[in-house]
């Protein structure tokens, strides 16, 4: 049975996209990708509108150029980014999964989002191969506790290296043991609670200084 909140995180973004896709609904798309592969999808209903807004507050959209997002899945948070980003700036979407990848194309229309078949690890291959340096946000809820082992920390120092100073890794968990991997590669990080949200969940900003 699907869940109150993850319908609700989906009510703006999800219903209108899956009305022009004429598939499968987001909320299918992502049980089905959990189901496949729960190592990587982490959760088996999208985050709480709750959540989303909470993570993206500390966002200074005004400078923000490329916002780049590690698992997107079926793009809970995608439309929200994209009615918060200037009309010059650039989001990269990466995800491992070719049915989420193949859904946000079908679904999504708007020029500055680009849907990437990649992995979070090869982030700096990805922002060169799409003409960008530097990102200002990472935005990530990938499962870093029950990622292959070497994988959290490689992806914690790309991301570091890949952010400008004074960007930001956005990140939202299930578990607190992902701040030990974020703690391999940034000094700074920030930590808030969510409970709105299922289950609820450990927010934290880690800051490139």
């Amino acid at each position: 049975m699907s869940s109150p909140v993850g319908e609700q995180a989906l009510e703006r973004a999800g219903a209108r996209r899956a009305a022009r896709s004429g598939g499968p609904g987001p909320l299918a798309m992502f049980f089905r990708g959990f189901l496949r592969n729960p190592v990587m999808v982490g959760s088996i209903i999208p985050s709480s509108r709750r959540l989303i807004r909470n993570m993206l507050s500390r966002t200074d959209w005004d400078r923000c150029r490329l916002f780049v997002e590690y698992g997107p899945g079926v793009g809970t948070f995608c439309e929200e980014v994209l009615d918060r980003m200037g009309p010059d700036a650039t989001y990269l979407a990466i995800d491992t999964n070719p049915d989420f990848i193949a859904y946000l194309r079908r679904t999504i229309s708007d020029p500055r989002f680009v849907p990437v078949l990649g992995s979070a690890a090869d982030v700096r291959q990805i922002m060169a191969d799409h003409g960008h340096t530097q990102a200002d946000y990472v935005l990530s809820g990938l499962p870093f506790s029950t990622l292959p082992a070497g994988l959290g920390p490689r992806i914690a120092a790309e991301t570091h290296a890949a952010l400008r100073p004074g960007g930001a890794f956005l990140v939202y968990q299930f578990s607190p043991k992902v701040r030990d991997f974020l703690a391999t590669a940034f000094e700074r990080i920030d930590h808030a609670f969510e409970p709105v949200n299922v289950p609820p969940a450990q927010l934290y900003w880690a800051w490139r200084d």
